[in-house]
Order: structure tokens, then C-alpha cells, then sequence
């Protein structure tokens, strides 16, 4: 997203395809319209969204502050049984699993009866959990949710109305044919690995966490209801239409997703 121009959901709909199952990139999958009588086509220019910083964070006081300052953060997870039964609460992993399979983002943090806890976002549907959510004892590294996560700034590109307009070459480019394989060993999750960038992190010093000291945060943060606003974008299901690992795609993107929403409050 940093090398390239992303455009949203309202002309390029998430397709439930993963790393493994893909389609190749073309104008039309960028983004299309569609007619009753005319068929889809590309579309002539659209709006389009960049990050501009991003690298990794971890630990408990760290991810707070990231969280707190500049929005939610996508992590890896590792996902026991019981995580996939889970209905309510906060959830405390008792198996020690730290095997990380699966991603997720941290929208949050609290206390509930001297408890400290993360509040998490799953793309499993607003079915599963506390309608899409979960919460996670916090502080304990706990299915390694403090161990591997990342984040990005996103760049403002609509106060001057900033578009991707097509080439002649592009415009009348073929679609690509996606490419039908599964992942057979996939299994839970989606299978998600470490986070890495392939060009490096790409970051300022200092960090959003040595800017303000850990005693000021406050003791509960939702970017949810910031003074009765809701900063997040739509819980998304990654197993619709059909059964798709794609975790490490919703995680990130639902993270910048809410990102661009506190950019535009601010």
C-alpha cells in the first residue's frame, strides 16, 4: 500500500481470496462498475489511499501508546480451541499456546474488575464473540498477542481530491483469470506468519510510544467510542462466500481502514 495506489471497497468489493488463492492485479480488479445492460468496465479514475510510515511494535506499554496515539494495530495471534468457542468475557488462554496461525487487530484496551485486558477485532463475522469482537487478558502475553504486530500512518489524499486516472493502455487492458488454488493445509485461522517488510520499516524517531509517558495514558481506551464516536470501519467475515484464509489481508486493512476514519475526524 505504501508503493502502490490502493482504492476501497466502494469499486474493488473484497472477493474471500487469499495469499494462495489470488488474483493477478489488473485495472478492472483495481476498480469496476458495473450495468444492468453494459456489462462492468474500468473505471476512468478513482480515489485513491497511501500509507506513509509504518514498522513493527510489541510489548504491552508500546502497543498502548501506538493504539492510544495514532489508531488500531494489526497483530499475530495464536488460536486454542477454546478461542473458537469463545462467546463473551475476557478471554486467558490456560495451554500456553504461542504458536502464531492467525491476525487479527487491537482496537483497545481496559480494566474490567481489576482484570487488564485488549479489546480485538476478529474477521470471523459480528456472529462469533461480542459481535465480531474479543477480549484478551492484556500483560501476560497471552496467545503472543504482544509480540508481533505492526502499523501504519496513513497519507491524506482527498483534501485535495487526489485520483488514479487511466492510461488508454490501462483503460482497455484485459482482466486477468484468477488462479484456483487452495491451500490444503490450511487449518483455523488462516495460517498467518510473521510479520515482515520486504524493503524495511520505514519509520521516524522517536516512536509514538517515547512521546508521551506510560503514566498519562489513560487506564481504558476504545477507538469505538472516542467522546460517542465510532472511528472503526465495518467488521468484515473473511469465510464469505466462501471459506477463506485471509486474515493477515482483513487484520491490516480494517486497521488502516480505522486509521483513515481518525485522519478525517481529526
Amino acid at each position: 500500500m505504501h508503493q502502490n495506489e490502493v482504492t476501497d471497497e466502494t469499486c474493488s468489493i473484497y472477493r474471500a481470496r487469499g495469499h494462495d488463492n489470488g488474483a493477478k492485479c489488473s485495472q478492472q480488479v483495481m476498480c469496476e462498475n458495473c450495468s444492468p445492460t453494459e456489462g462492468c468496465w474500468n473505471q476512468d479514475n478513482y480515489k485513491i489511499y497511501h500509507t506513509d510510515e509504518y514498522a513493527k511494535v510489541s510489548g504491552e506499554d508500546n502497543m498502548m501508546q501506538e493504539i492510544y496515539q495514532r489508531g488500531p494495530i494489526a497483530c499475530g495471534i495464536a488460536v486454542p480451541d477454546a478461542l473458537e468457542n469463545y462467546t463473551s468475557g475476557i478471554f486467558e488462554d490456560k495451554t500456553g499456546d504461542k504458536d502464531i496461525v492467525h491476525d487479527i487487530s487491537v482496537v483497545g484496551f481496559g480494566v474490567e474488575d481489576g482484570n487488564k485486558y485488549w479489546t480485538v477485532r476478529n474477521s470471523w463475522g459480528t456472529h462469533f464473540g461480542e459481535s465480531g469482537f474479543f477480549r484478551v487478558v492484556r500483560g501476560t502475553i497471552n496467545i503472543a498477542i504482544e509480540t508481533d504486530c505492526a502499523w501504519a500512518t496513513v497519507t491524506d489524499t482527498w483534501s485535495e481530491d487526489k485520483r488514479h486516472k487511466l492510461s488508454l493502455a490501462e483503460k482497455y487492458e484485459e482482466p486477468s483469470i484468477p488462479r484456483p488454488s487452495v491451500n490444503a493445509e490450511a487449518k483455523r485461522g488462516c495460517m498467518s506468519g510473521k510479520s515482515t517488510f520486504k524493503n524495511g520499516e520505514k519509520k521516524t524517531i522517536p516512536h509514538a510510544w517515547d512521546e508521551i509517558k506510560a503514566d498519562d495514558l489513560p487506564k481504558a481506551w476504545d477507538w469505538r467510542n472516542v467522546n460517542k464516536t465510532n472511528f472503526l470501519s465495518w467488521n468484515k467475515n473473511q469465510h464469505i462466500p466462501v471459506y477463506c484464509g485471509s486474515c493477515w489481508a482483513q487484520a491490516t486493512t480494517s486497521s488502516l481502514a480505522d486509521r483513515f476514519n481518525i485522519k478525517l475526524g481529526d
